[in-house]
């Protein structure tokens, strides 16, 4: 799996912010670069053996140089901070973009799509391209409708009072279920150990009360620049029409919906396989062919046709048979038959099969 993967060496440094905060900043392979805006959950010393990030460092690294950077009052970051704040923590963006001479591919998830947005409109020729996931342009604060979101808000913070960087069996599920509930024993353990590794309960609290009140929408609506937002159809932690509803607002962003509970994709889920063709034919151009998620191409390991490979991988894609058809200029029924050809030469029954073997191949 992309999980057990080598990983290139990691190198680690620091930038120091206009307040004086040293953050931590990682980075690992060569090629164009892609820029990870900070989230909340952080250690980049941890991030190469973990079984939540370790596929993350693995795709984004394989053809360009990946680089993450620990949140103030995180990780290997300064943990005793003066200041937490979303223009702090964009302060703390701008740092480590100094330091990159070309424009680079700025990857937002969770609330580090809001930083991307800010930081993207406020330094238009340093960013190329933006890929967002499990984003939202307005926090629990900032989109009140009916009072419940105000409710939420609330519960989160008193959660993370009570229960941040302690054994507490009700805490570690709910708040763990937010963000992998299909994870795996060994995941579920290492996020909480990654809670009480990563930062205080005081500083979880600040940040809980800044991610609430962030809004970017009338940013985002500002914004032009080619844009992938992808959003799990039943991501506990960030409500799917949140992300729809930032696609809606950028000129320039299409929208990509995946089929995960998950609000960090996890790699033995065929949800990964989809979003690493996407982003992969993203970054490379409408006239460059992907493949699958770690390097292989497909039509060599399974012994597919040109035709039959370029079906396969609309599959990867989520695309229905239809939907390939109208892509590939094909009838539906052709397409059918292509199919069921793809499962006989990958031994599998049906989609979510052929999407695993891609994955595995």
């Amino acid at each position: 799996m992309t999980s057990e993967a080598a990983l290139p060496p990691q190198d680690i440094s620091f930038v120091t912010t206009e307040d004086g905060t040293q953050i931590a900043v990682a980075g690992m392979g060569r090629g164009p670069v892609i820029l990870k805006a900070a989230t909340w959950l952080s250690h980049v010393s941890r991030d190469p053996d973990s079984p939540v990030w370790q596929h993350w460092l693995a795709e984004f690294s394989r053809s360009h140089r990946f680089i993450r950077y620990d949140l103030r009052g995180c990780g290997l970051s300064d943990r005793s901070v003066d200041t937490i704040s979303f223009e702090a923590w964009l302060s703390d963006l701008e740092a480590v973009a100094a330091t990159l001479d070309e424009p680079f591919t700025l990857l937002g998830m969770s609330q580090g799509a809001a930083l991307a947005i800010a930081y993207a409109l406020r330094h238009p020729n340093k960013v190329e391209r933006l890929v967002l996931i499990g984003a939202y342009a307005q926090g629990l604060l900032a989109r009140i409708t009916d009072g419940n979101e105000a409710l939420e808000a609330e519960t989160l913070l008193n959660l993370a009072r009570l229960g941040w960087g302690r054994d507490v069996p009700a805490f570690n599920q709910v708040f763990t279920n937010l963000f992998i509930p299909d994870g795996t024993a060994r995941q579920h353990k290492w996020w909480q150990d990654l809670e009480r590794e990563t930062s205080s309960p005081e500083t979880a609290v600040e940040t809980l009360k800044v991610l609430h009140r962030i809004d970017v929408l009338e940013e985002a609506r500002k914004l032009s620049l080619p844009t992938l937002v992808f959003h799990a159809r039943h991501d506990a932690r960030i409500p799917f029409d949140e992300g729809r509803r930032l696609a809606a607002a950028m000129p320039r962003a299409e929208f990509v919906p995946l089929d995960s509970a998950n609000h960090i994709l996890l790699d033995h889920e065929p949800a990964w396989v989809m979003f690493c063709s996407r982003v992969r034919a993203f970054l490379a151009g409408p006239d460059t062919d992907t493949s699958t998620s770690n390097g292989t191409c497909i039509d060599d390991t399974f012994g597919l046709t040109r035709a039959e490979t370029a079906v396969a991988e609309l599959i990867a894609r989520g695309l229905s048979n239809s939907d390939i058809a109208d892509t590939l200029g094909k009838s539906e029924k052709t397409v059918r038959n292509q199919v069921s050809i793809i499962y006989d030469k990958t031994g599998v029954r049906s989609r979510s099969e052929l999407i695993v073997s891609l994955l595995s191949a």
